[in-house]
């Protein structure tokens, strides 16, 4: 095994374009593939930003480097040193003759999968060697995008003024009734696991109007589906002065934002992903949540009123509105948290909503209720203790203001831009109740 010692990468493997053509580089990197065809040799150099090929003419190149390239396995972790060259034959038009190459760490054979991709491995298979996979450049290609979404969400909302917060993920009490929760030892205490920041960044615009987060949460969910899991990464707003609508503007407003970023910024992601990013002209669809079950209705399939929308009624809106983003308005009260506002000309209904994209629910939000009266009966309707909220009751009594607010599942929305059809593609390392590893 060689020594890094004084080399460092003078370009990444994007970086080694035509325009280089005869100057000297290094590159470091993987081992991708190999091909030898006698008098020929051909590396595939991978890096975080891509491949280059490295071409060894056997005939052209010192004794040191064919010794060294018939070392070679793929994934080892090597270094070359070489002259950049045009070739039309080449992948992106060059390639790299090498004049050294470093061996600088091995990879242990047979590989745990096939981080090409040309042999197909199941998820669980892929999860369970996720470093392997993630050098796959489906799975790379994946989170450079999720890179790109989360600079787009945070350049939208401080644009519009907004303040990025933390809030804690050790609380004392359940922030929604009903949600399952994980518990903690908290010294002598017992605590839990935040399931959202709703108190917390409701309770900020007393103090800076306009918050958001964007951090981990965690949720115990019993069921296993393609878009649920135990940690997620929640995207959080919250604004003073406002009610669902204006902050059902400035969601839509964001996904319009985010997905025209992602189109210029990730053209070669979503090349490898085969994924066309479509701009959707705003405002988005709006539906009451009466008005659903009547499409619902028409199609034979029957909900109760004030019963949740189930998935295989989310899967024939999917069908009816395919490619769309769509607001769901107007829920009935009792379906939705205690401390979303029950509307003043019918509090059978509150004011809340969600937005969905085909078939899957990517945001929730709605007014919250500002009036501490209002929202210690509703904790009582739910069958909650008014007692257990006391901190966040106490804030109402120093000047809380009307405001509003969302949340979005950050791989939910990465799963839709990148055409994935399971939630545990578009996380790093994800958590669901049969995966705690690695």
């Amino acid at each position: 095994m060689d020594k890094l010692g004084s080399w460092r990468r003078s370009h990444y493997s994007k970086e080694i374009t035509p325009k280089l053509d005869g100057k000297e580089v290094t590159v470091l990197g993987w081992v991708y593939t190999i091909r030898d065809l006698g008098k020929i040799k051909f590396i595939l150099l991978n890096d975080s930003k891509g491949e280059v090929q490295i071409t060894i003419p056997t005939q052209a190149v010192s004794e040191d480097v064919i010794k060294k390239i018939s070392e070679l396995k793929k994934q080892y972790v090597i270094g070359v040193k070489g002259i950049v060259k045009k070739s039309d034959k080449a992948q992106r038009g060059v390639e790299i003759i090498p004049k050294e190459i470093k061996i600088l760490n091995y990879a242990q054979h047979p590989l745990a999968l096939d981080p090409t991709g040309r042999i197909p491995a199941e998820l669980d298979v892929r999860l369970d060697a996720r470093i392997l996979d993630l050098r796959r450049p489906e799975s790379k290609a994946i989170f450079h995008i999720n890179h790109a979404v989360l600079h787009a969400i945070r350049s939208f909302l401080e644009n519009e003024g907004f303040l990025e917060v933390q809030t804690p993920k050790i609380i004392s009490t359940a922030t929604e009734g009903g949600a399952a929760l994980f518990p903690v030892l908290y010294f002598d205490k017992e605590a839990f696991l935040a399931q959202s920041p709703q108190l917390y960044k409701e309770q900020l615009t007393s103090v800076f109007e306009k918050v958001y987060e964007i951090a981990p949460f965690f949720r115990a969910e019993e069921s296993r589906t393609t878009r649920h899991t135990s940690e997620f990464i929640s995207v959080d707003i919250e604004e003073a002065f406002v009610d669902y609508h204006d902050v059902i503007n400035l969601l839509e407003n964001l996904i319009v934002y985010v997905l025209k970023y992602v189109k210029e910024n990730c053209e070669d992601e979503l090349k490898i992903l085969n994924q066309e990013i479509k701009i959707p002209a705003t405002p988005f669809k709006r539906f009451t949540y009466d008005d659903i079950l009547k499409i619902l209705g028409e199609k034979d399939f029957h909900i109760e009123w004030g019963e949740d929308i189930p998935t295989p009624a989310l899967r024939i809106l999917g069908e009816t509105f395919k490619k769309q983003f769509y607001f769901i308005i107007d829920w009935p009260t009792h379906s939705k948290p205690f401390y979303i506002k029950p509307k003043d000309d019918n509090p059978r209904l509150c004011e809340a909503f969600d937005l969905i994209y085909e078939w899957v629910e990517l945001a929730s939000g709605g007014t919250r209720i500002h009036e501490k009266d209002l929202l210690s009966k509703r904790l009582d309707e739910q069958g909650l203790n008014p007692e257990s909220f006391k901190h966040h009751l106490k804030v109402f009594d120093w000047g809380m203001p009307p405001h509003a607010g969302w949340a979005i599942g950050l791989s939910r929305l990465v799963m839709v831009i990148t055409g994935r059809e399971n939630i545990r593609e578009c996380i790093l390392f994800p958590r669901d109740r049969d995966r705690l590893e690695p």
